[in-house]
């Protein structure tokens, strides 16, 4: 009686407590039972695309077709039980029921899309090829093929003169593709022939083809073997027919043999000969895929010919590791993992309630898998990973469940931006009006408020400010900013965005020139517009500067801020010119860029050449005519080398990469064939590819055909031009040379180290990725001693992953100070340590629970170095009065009981009774408890505080499932099929209920575990710049073991012992 008392108070209970969280413990997954599965119709037929769902009601079915919502119509109707029914299809230019449906069904969980259906309408197009005309000779070989386009696939079979081609004949072979094949042919194979080919829709037929068999003249000579029809390269689906064709002809006739490239032997199970040699593998599947050799042989000799083709075998997608269904507090971090195979590879995309993940920078995708980092209620949904090809489409589902803490803090309020400069804003906010005494940390989220996918980055600061300097910005940009405050076991909400822009800058460079001469004394200048992210702002001039190569003396002219060409005139003829340009903001004016040459061109003679000319020269006066003096002179048949015009010398060719290492890369180059007696020299221009900084481009000059360039960035790509110089004019840029630096190992240790004690025995570290740029850290080493171990040379050593920017140290001895030293490494090697930081233990009062029922239960007490709770010289003074009072009154009352000779046995055991220790008071929870208490705790910036943590249950516990499956709970029967609604119930069928229905492969699956690499911060870092948080993080989940160590207060100790002697007293007494 009292088992089933016990068993009844048990489901009683469980009922009580999934009533109100019905929704959360109690889910009921929404499912497909049956889906859309693909299918041929002629045009007019009826059409029923089935669809069943599963799960708590009410749950509704809608259709897609082509990804477009149908509406129910006279043409289409919705079935009762979900499925879609066209009574009769249509198949014209104008309307055409043919596509990809898909039906979604939805409750209120969410809403999840089945697979990808087509309907094909039965059709068969023109032949794309007809059999042509043969003329063989007896005893040979004779092949004719047809191909035509229908879907579905048809049939083809062959006539000779208008009647069926008998095959009763080994000598005559039709293989499934259609080719015909007649060997040994003889005079009655004559005749005209023609292909049928059928299908469900119609049947058509090809042109004829007429063969004609001549008789042989005389005796044959030998012949090699010689393959005349080959096998063709194929690709086909899985579980098909394929066949690999070989017809080979010769004197004498050749054997026919097959093997494959890869020496690995042919299914003998699924493959056959047809014919003389054809072959033909059925149920193709993916280890059929290779290259097959068809190989023709003159029996008795090694004379032999081949040819080869490649199989491949097309395989529909298949999910190999399915995305579980996870439970996640606010303002943590989801992962959904989902792989899958085919061929071709699939595409993975992922949907919310059916429709597709709105990618932004809460939610990214990392090669298959789905990251939601900064949970908002929002984010409570099923999601379902999709997996397609051109084979077709599967899907997988998993829900996020939002848990929402009831004692979370408000959201931050009066969010205020200002705009200190080019690159920073001071944002300032307040406290959050309810439970700010439990915020531990804020987190600032901000990004650009132009354009679409823009990245989210965040900064997560301690709980002592309430404003911080965003630093990092781009100039002229316009930001948006939000914060979160966090709480040991959650976050508040987001608080309410705001905008503001950063200040102008000058221009990063200035734009390439291009120069053109028109005539012998301009040069016209023009060049690109700069983009917002180089002009830094508005471009409000133009600076042209322009000289000659033998003059210093530098003219300039100011342009307007859209000019984008300038037309320099009045120059020199032949004569070298060299310009550059700067760009301004309302700020400044950028640095100039470097010059540029340009000679315009010689004036040329007007007289014509090989000819003679009688120059005449007067000299004349107001008094009259002076002497004269002339000369005759003949012009020069060609232009001298002299007076031609200038040619640019040819820029070097074969720039090559020797060798090099993390920070310095060898070049060199060849001399370009032109003629020249005069020095040459060479300029070398080493740029980062991407970067938009003026000052990361370097330029080397050397008369060298070879450079060195040092002082490279690690694990970077550059791109290296050449350009030569002689007689005071330069050639065009080589062709571009790349070359990535190889990764080194880290020059810079963490930067911010911090080290905070949270716990008498247990400090956390946090740190911040080393600045250098280009370095991916794959490791941190911890290494931290006492003072004692560090005199001895002993270091503790932890690792972490390069993900993670936090780590507890745990086991400590409470009064020792340590030291704590960190390391960043890659798979390169290990860089240096940070300098040492010490952690102070904490002496004075242990910290006091918050609790006010548990406030007044304790007394402070001082910890010590020996991990020991020692009692002051006033409370050890009352305890030893109060105990020598209990023993004087224990032997008092003994010996009146020895007088009086009446031993009371019960008052000895009542003294043991009442003196034996209490157990654990309500309200605190044990230590095997204690030990499955998690922190949720955003990683801490340089600006972290220990923050002080309450001891009390939260709603939400990682670790804990919170999930239930309860098939009977708001199961609806199944509804009847498809067929029983249209055609009426079937008498020989039974219907469906839900205790036989099948739930589908991710029915149940669900998961709320944390890995082990999500020991880190969920707030995802900034990948544009050093990331102090990993974009694949989540919020760290550290155990935080508290022991509550708990000493008899010393007032209550003195007056328990004289009331337990009293006690004593007046039993004996009695």
């Amino acid at each position: 009686m009292a088992n089933f008392r016990m068993k009844f108070f048990r489901h009683w209970l469980l009922f009580v407590l999934c009533l109100p969280l019905s929704s959360v413990l109690c889910f009921s997954e929404l499912s497909f039972i049956t889906e859309p599965s693909d299918v041929t119709v002629l045009p007019k037929d009826p059409a029923v695309l089935d669809c069943q769902a599963h799960g708590q009601p009410p749950v509704t079915i809608k259709w897609l077709r082509n990804g477009v919502k149908l509406a129910e119509s006279e043409h289409i109707h919705f079935l009762p039980n979900g499925s879609l029914y066209i009574p009769k299809i249509k198949h014209t230019k104008e309307d055409s029921d043919e596509g990809f449906y898909q039906c979604l069904s939805q409750n209120k969980f969410g809403a999840i899309l089945s697979q990808r259906s087509r309907l094909t309408i039965a059709s068969i197009s023109e032949f794309v090829l007809h059999p042509v005309p043969v003329v063989v000779t007896v005893g040979s070989v004779a092949r004719f093929s047809c191909a035509v386009i229908s879907s579905p696939p048809a049939t083809i079979n062959w006539e000779l003169n208008q009647r069926t081609l008998p095959l009763q004949t080994d000598r005559i072979t039709v293989l499934p593709n259609g080719v015909l094949q007649i060997h040994n042919v003889q005079l009655e194979d004559a005749g005209h022939y023609r292909c049928v080919a059928t299908n469900i829709g119609s049947v058509l037929k090809s042109r004829e083809a007429t063969l004609a068999v001549n008789q042989d003249a005389g005796p044959k000579l030998r012949q090699r073997p010689r393959i005349i029809a080959g096998p063709q390269n194929v690709t086909v689906s899985l579980h098909q027919t394929v066949v690999l064709e070989c017809v080979a002809t010769g004197n004498p006739r050749p054997i026919i043999s097959w093997s494959r490239a890869d020496s690995k032997p042919i299914d003998v199970y699924n493959a056959k000969v047809l014919g003389n040699g054809n072959l033909v593998i059925t149920d193709v599947s993916t280890k059929h895929s290779g290259v097959y050799l068809c190989r023709a042989t003159t029996p008795g000799t090694r004379n032999h010919t081949t040819a080869a083709a490649n199989l491949t075998v097309l395989v529909p997608p298949n999910i190999v590791e399915k995305p579980e269904s996870q439970t996640r507090p606010r303002a943590g971090t989801a992962r959904f993992m989902c792989q899958a195979e085919g061929v071709p590879t699939p595409r993975i995309t992922w949907l919310k309630n059916g429709e597709q993940v709105h990618l932004n920078g809460r939610i990214k995708m990392y090669s298959s898998k789905l990251v939601i980092t900064q949970i908002i209620p929002e984010d409570d949904a099923i999601y379902q990973c999709v997996a397609e090809n051109e084979q077709g489409s599967v899907l997988s589902l998993a829900r996020l469940i939002v848990v929402m803490s009831e004692d979370r803090p408000s959201a931050p309020r009066n969010i205020h931006a200002e705009t200190i400069s080019s690159s920073a804003i001071l944002l300032a906010w307040e406290r959050p009006l309810y439970n700010a005494d439990k915020v531990i940390a804020y987190s600032i989220h901000y990004m650009k408020a132009e354009g679409l996918n823009n990245e989210e980055y965040q900064v997560v600061i301690g709980n002592d400010t309430t404003s911080y300097i965003i630093d990092d910005l781009e100039p002229a940009r316009n930001y948006s900013f939000y914060i979160v405050a966090y709480m040991p076991m959650g976050a508040s909400r987001m608080s309410d965005q705001v905008s503001q822009h950063t200040l102008e800058d000058v221009p990063l460079r200035t734009p390439e020139l291009s120069l053109t001469s028109h005539s012998t004394t301009d040069i016209q200048v023009s060049w690109q517009p700069l983009p917002a992210k180089v002009s830094r702002g508005r471009v409000s001039a133009y600076r042209l500067s322009y000289r000659t190569a033998a003059d210093s003396t530098v003219t300039s002219v100011e342009l307007l801020q859209n000019s984008t060409e300038y037309l320099l005139e009045g120059l020199q003829p032949d004569t070298i010119y060299l310009l550059r340009m700067a760009a301004a903001t309302r700020v400044g004016w950028c640095e100039p860029s470097a010059w540029t040459s340009h000679r315009t061109p010689k004036t040329s003679s007007n007289k014509d050449p090989r000819k003679k000319y009688h120059v005449k020269i007067l000299s004349v006066s107001k008094v009259g005519d002076g002497h004269q003096r002339d000369q005759t002179i003949s012009t020069p048949g060609c232009v001298s080398a002299r007076d031609q015009l200038a040619a640019a010398p040819p820029p070097p060719n074969q720039v090559t990469v020797l060798d090099g290492n993390s920070s310095a890369v060898s070049l060199r180059w060849s001399h370009p064939p032109f003629p020249s007696g005069k020095a040459v020299s060479y300029t070398v221009r080493c740029t980062p590819v991407g970067t938009h900084n003026v000052f990361a481009i370097r330029y080397l000059q050397t008369t060298k055909q070879s450079v060195t360039v040092q002082k490279l960035d690690p694990n970077t790509r550059y791109e290296f031009v050449v350009r030569l110089h002689v007689d005071q004019m330069s050639s065009p840029w080589s062709s571009v040379v790349h070359h990535q630096t190889p990764p080194a190992a880290p020059s810079q240790p963490p930067a911010g180290v911090r080290v905070t004690l949270i716990e008498e025995d247990t400090a956390l570290v946090s740190w911040r990725e080393p600045t250098e740029s280009n370095v991916v850290i794959t490791r941190y080493t911890i290494l931290y001693a006492s003072q004692k171990d560090w005199i001895a040379g002993h270091w503790h050593k932890v690792q972490r992953e390069g993900s993670h920017t936090m780590a507890l140290l745990e086991k400590l001895e409470p009064g020792n100070i340590y030291l704590v030293k960190i390391a960043a490494s890659n798979e390169v090697g290990e860089g240096p340590f940070s300098e040492i930081v010490e952690l102070a233990p904490k002496r004075g009062n242990v910290h006091r629970s918050k609790n006010p029922r548990h406030s007044d239960w304790f007394p402070d007490t001082t910890v010590f170095s020996d991990g020991l709770y020692h009692i002051d010289q006033r409370s050890m003074t009352g305890i030893i009065v109060g105990v020598s009072i209990a023993l004087t009154c224990i032997i008092t009352c003994a010996l009146i009981l020895i007088s009086k000779g009446k031993p009371r046995k019960s008052s000895s055991h009542k003294v043991i009774a009442v003196g034996a220790p209490e157990g654990p008071r309500s309200g605190f929870p044990s230590e095997r408890h204690l030990e499955n208490v998690e922190a949720l705790i955003p990683m801490m910036s340089d600006h972290f505080i220990d923050a002080k943590i309450e001891n009390r249950a939260s709603l939400y516990e990682a670790g804990k499932t919170v999930l239930r499956y309860e098939e009977h709970l708001g199961s609806a029967p199944l509804p009847p099929s498809s067929r029983e609604i249209i055609y009426g119930p079937l008498h020989s069928e039974s219907s469906h209920t839900s205790e036989g229905s099948q739930e589908t492969g991710d029915s149940g699956h669900y998961s709320n575990e944390e890995s082990n690499e999500e020991m880190s911060s969920p707030l995802s870092s900034r990948s544009s710049r050093p990331e102090s948080l990993g974009p694949d993080d989540s919020i760290a989940v550290v155990e935080l073991k508290q022991s509550f160590k708990v000493e008899k207060e010393v007032d209550a100790s003195l007056l328990r012992g004289i009331s337990v002697a009293s006690s004593t007293c007046q039993a004996a007494s009695s």
